[in-house]
């Protein structure tokens, strides 16, 4: 039977951190973060095992408690303005089976009061990799356009991030593809209730979605190289 993973627990606890981002707080309510983040997320990327590997035999689901899917809590703050210790919000990554020796795009889902989404891409590549992703786009605008202009696709999913003022140099700026060209970011996804999130129609639904966005997940796998 379907089952939720997420209760309003898990956004009181959310919005709380968020109102008491400090070491003191974090460790007095840290049996709360187990309780009612980490481990029914940890529970959800190991349900999502198999629906992935359905998707792609290519992506994982990874649940282990360290170096899995699921971000870690902890915030770098060693080169950030914000020296706040914690994240308000948890996101787990869905990488390619290579991801440590290719940039990837991967799968995701973000966990945040009033915040929630699910979606996929690459965000902020390394300079290569965009020149990469551009170029393949230039050579091959049928498969993008089947893939991120489809119904299936527009009706859910809305591109993320900046994009340039002008097309960058050396790409025709008459070319049909040339706003996607312009992108700095190849992510996209759609906001989700934090009432979904709590809900039974959770899984379902993010399968769902990652379904719908594969198209464009496999046409820049190709584009940097990989298999899907």
């Amino acid at each position: 039977m379907p089952s939720a993973y997420f209760t309003p627990a898990t956004f009181k606890f959310l919005r709380d951190l968020a109102a008491n981002n400090n070491r003191a707080w974090f460790t007095a309510n840290k049996a709360r973060y187990e309780n009612t983040v980490r481990q029914p997320y940890l529970q959800l990327i190991a349900d999502l095992q198999q629906p992935l590997a359905k998707i792609s035999a290519h992506y994982r689901a990874d649940p282990r408690a360290q170096g899995g899917s699921l971000f870690r809590i902890y915030r770098d703050t060693r080169y950030a303005h914000d020296k706040t210790p914690y994240k308000t919000w948890a996101g787990a990554r869905f990488a390619h089976e290579r991801r440590r020796e290719i940039e990837a795009p991967s799968f995701y889902m973000h966990i945040q009061p009033r915040g929630c989404f699910v979606g996929g891409g690459i965000w902020h590549p390394e300079p290569s990799t965009l020149k990469k992703v551009r170029e393949f786009l230039a050579d091959n605008p049928a498969a993008w356009k089947k893939a991120t202009h489809a119904k299936a696709f527009r009706a859910r999913f809305e591109f993320w991030g900046e994009s340039l003022t002008r097309p960058p140099r050396g790409f025709d700026p008459a070319h049909e593809l040339i706003q996607d060209i312009k992108r700095k970011n190849f992510g996209a996804g759609e906001d989700f209730t934090d009432a979904m999130a709590c809900s039974d129609e959770l899984k379902p639904f993010l399968v769902d979605s990652f379904k719908r966005i594969a198209p464009m997940i496999d046409y820049l796998c190709a584009a940097v190289g990989l298999d899907f």
